[in-house]
């Protein structure tokens, strides 16, 4: 195994990804559908409120809709109950024999999994929010928000597989999957920015690792040119990445004791 194996495995995964076009035009067309949804609420919400809500206008937040779900609905729907089923099945104990990281070699193959998803989502989302609701307010900080997106999906991916690692012992994945899924929506801004959160729930929610995996590059995209929420994010992205090789270690080396 050559020191190149997590670029070849991105590379390899995302021309799966590109190649299967009528599994990537579903996952489009359900984003599109999502995020023009909610961005449509919002607009109207912030109509009904003078043009603004929590400091965003209605321009901002749909914008910021149209990058938080493609932040999210560029991963794996159920991946987390989808690792703790192959715990469960024994597949890890296969992948075992492999030389690679069996936790790493699973991140980075997600990663190109999702790429091609995620560049789809952008170039809809963009061209929705520009036809519906104008130019980027802030072109400079849009540009943020691409690295900001990358890191998100990153930070989410090594989170899921520190939570579906429970099923090393629990041997079902499914309840974590519901819990992450909601912390994600609501204290990880999917769904709505932060700043519409109780005040002392904001202050909480905004350093949680949740918050890098959807509002982050979403703050950015809405016009928000704060570079230090890329720091924010790589911050995140270590110490779940630490986290990660911790806790899938310790699962890895009960497999190997109590067997698959």
């Amino acid at each position: 195994m050559t020191e190149r194996w997590p670029v070849v495995a991105v590379v390899a995964a995302a021309r799966r990804t590109a190649r299967d076009r009528a599994g990537l035009f579903v996952s489009l067309g359900f984003y599109v559908i999502v995020a023009s949804v909610v961005a449509t609420l919002w607009r109207a919400a912030a109509h009904a409120h003078g043009g603004e809500l929590a400091g965003y206008s209605a321009s901002q937040l749909t914008w910021y809709i149209t990058f938080s779900e493609a932040s999210v609905l560029a991963l794996a729907p159920r991946l987390i109950e989808l690792i703790g089923d192959d715990i469960a099945a024994g597949a890890i104990a296969v992948e075992l024999l492999r030389p690679a990281s069996v936790l790493w070699m699973r991140i980075v193959t997600e990663l190109g999994k999702c790429l091609p998803r995620l560049a789809g989502c952008v170039a809809l989302g963009v061209s929705l929010s520009w036809l519906f609701a104008g130019a980027p307010p802030h072109p400079e900080s849009l540009t943020l928000a691409a690295p900001a997106l990358v890191l998100a999906v990153t930070c989410n991916l090594v989170a899921q597989h520190t939570f579906a690692a429970a099923a090393f012992w629990v041997r079902d994945a499914r309840s974590t999957w519901f819990l992450y899924q909601k912390l994600v929506f609501v204290l990880g801004g999917m769904l709505i920015p932060l700043e519409f959160l109780p005040g002392w729930l904001h202050s909480i929610a905004a350093w949680l690792p949740f918050a890098a995996m959807a509002y982050v590059p979403a703050r950015l995209a809405s016009g928000h040119f704060e570079p230090q929420l890329l720091v924010f994010q790589a911050g995140w992205l270590l110490g779940l990445s630490a986290l990660a090789s911790i806790v899938f270690g310790a699962g890895e080396r009960r497999l190997q004791v109590v067997g698959g």
